[in-house]
């Protein structure tokens, strides 16, 4: 291969990993305030209900 095939390689190989460091630092960073994460909570304990009494339901 080329000299030019093993810089594109390189700079390929580069821009992969430096895009999965930023998202592997940028993962925590995205805050959820108080009152979306009680809606989410309230609407898993709803699904969770339902799917219980769709199990009970079956037997």
């Amino acid at each position: 291969m080329p000299l030019i095939g093993w810089v594109i390689v390189l700079v390929a190989f580069a821009l992969i990993v430096g895009s999965l460091m930023v998202l592997r630092d940028n993962a925590n960073s995205m805050k959820i305030s108080d009152e979306k994460m009680k809606k989410i909570q309230e609407r898993k304990a709803e699904i969770e209900a339902e799917e219980s009494a769709e199990d009970r339901e079956q037997w």
